[in-house]
């Protein structure tokens, strides 16, 4: 699996960068490992605040606001075909404000390091095709999820 990570938020200090980063690959290739997505995957990953993950919110979905993370697949699943299927290794882009994460982890009560990986692992799945729009879908995703966060012993406390 190939992972570019940009670095565009600086508030993860560059000592903590490597050892992040090292969790990231394995989380986002433990996602795609567990989804049946493609060995040689690529995936770009930004991190970014809080201003720049709201105006991307706005652009792409018309939403006026911050969140705390966006994918846009490279691969998209079309009417007529039931099962994704992987044309190429690009799966797509995961932006994710670490800003946000911040204050996730606070409010949730675990680790920033818990809460960035559990939103990478997120947007890897919406990469892969999981959408959490109906009930059916969202236990579905979520079963995913706590899978690959048990495997990286990142549970829930």
């Amino acid at each position: 699996m190939i992972l570019d990570i940009a670095w565009e938020e600086e508030s993860i200090l560059l000592d903590q960068r490597e050892p992040l980063s090292a969790r990231l690959r394995e989380a986002i290739n433990e996602a795609i490992r567990l989804s049946g997505g493609p060995e040689e995957a690529e995936v770009s990953l930004m991190l970014v605040n809080d201003r720049r993950i709201h105006a991307l919110n706005l652009e792409y979905r018309g939403v006026d606001r911050p969140t705390d993370v966006l994918s846009f697949a490279l691969q998209e699943e079309a009417a007529e075909e039931p099962d994704l299927e992987f044309e190429d290794d690009m799966l797509g882009d995961i932006v994710i404000s670490a800003e946000r994460a911040r204050a996730q982890a606070e409010e949730y009560g675990h680790s920033f390091e818990r809460e960035i990986v559990y939103l990478a692992v997120h947007g890897t799945l919406h990469l892969l095709g999981y959408d959490h729009e109906d009930e059916q879908d969202k236990q579905e995703m979520r079963s995913k999820e706590e899978e690959v966060m048990a495997l990286l012993r990142l549970e829930r406390a």
